[in-house]
């Protein structure tokens, strides 16, 4: 079955920086367009990072310029690098694949 595993959540103060990582597995990882969403309490989930196969990515206006994202197909890992946190970029982060498999989400908390 199709799983995908989020890790490198955490706490960070801001203007601090992590990379998130979501292990993919039973799927055709390189021909999956890969998302990254968040979740913040009481808001909706929202995209955050989108990479295409063809490995072309989009971001939200949030975000764009400090977050990266990236893929290793031979790893069939997506990235998220994601530098000058802000507290407003706390968050449940969610890993997609094809805008259909989710992955459990990981926690990122920014504070000072």
């Amino acid at each position: 079955q199709v799983q995908l595993v989020e890790s490198g959540g955490g706490l960070v103060q801001p203007g601090g920086s992590l990379r998130l990582s979501c292990a993919a597995s039973g799927i055709l990882f390189n021909m999956y367009r890969m998302t990254w969403y968040r979740q913040a309490p009481g808001n909706q989930r929202e995209m955050v990072a989108d990479i295409t196969a063809a490995n072309i990515t989009e971001y939200s206006s949030s975000v764009k310029g400090r977050f990266t994202i990236s893929r290793d197909n031979a790893k069939r890992i997506v990235y998220l690098q994601m530098n000058n946190l802000a507290p407003e970029d706390t968050a449940v982060y969610f890993c997609n694949a094809g805008r259909t498999h989710w992955g459990q989400g990981t926690q990122v908390t920014v504070f000072s």
